[in-house]
This record gives structure tokens, sequence and C-alpha cells, in this order.
């Protein structure tokens, strides 16, 4: 099952979305400027083969829901991202108010 709903945090919209797969839920939160992920995210090819493209995400790891993602210290991040301050160690949601 796939469930894709709006997601509001301190005023500013972005995108829950939740893929039930066999054994595993990947789990996303986006916005039009970037997005943080559970575990499933592979940060170190978006640093090294799609660096060009700049990709702004973050990776949070043994998360199980959205709201976990949300409240989880991102486990890593690329460096788009960390160009416009986020880093590893920081909330989700701290992350996701700083892809403006």
């Amino acid at each position: 099952m796939i469930e894709v709903k709006p997601l509001w945090i301190n005023g500013e919209p972005f995108t829950a979305i939740s893929v039930q797969l066999p054994k595993t839920t990947l789990l996303a939160v986006a916005n039009d400027k970037g997005y943080i992920m559970c575990g499933a995210l592979d940060v170190a090819l978006l640093n090294e083969k799609l660096r060009d493209r700049g990709i702004i995400a973050g990776r949070a790891v043994g998360v199980r829901t959205i709201d976990q993602l949300l409240e989880a210290p991102l486990e890593s991040v690329t460096f788009a991202a960390e160009q416009l301050g986020i880093s590893r160690g920081m909330k989700g949601k701290d992350a996701l108010l700083l892809m403006k």
C-alpha cells in the first residue's frame, strides 16, 4: 500500500509518503526543495554519482513511522543539504524547516 498525505510543520507544507513493502516500509517527507527519508536512502550515491544534481536530502535510520522520521536525528545528509545548514544529528523536522 502507498499512502501520500499532506503534512504541516510550523505552518510549512510538506508531503508525507509511506510505501509498505514486504518486511519493510519506505518513509519520506518532502517539499519542492528536498526531503528526508528512512534508512533506504543512499546518501553516498547522491553525493558521489549524482552530486551534480545538488539533491537536498537527509537519512534517518531505525524509523518505522512518519512521526519517528520527523523526530529522529539524521544519520547522514547530502552535501547540498549541508550548504543549507542541515547537519548530521539534527532532527528530521528541523532539517525540513531549513528546506525553504
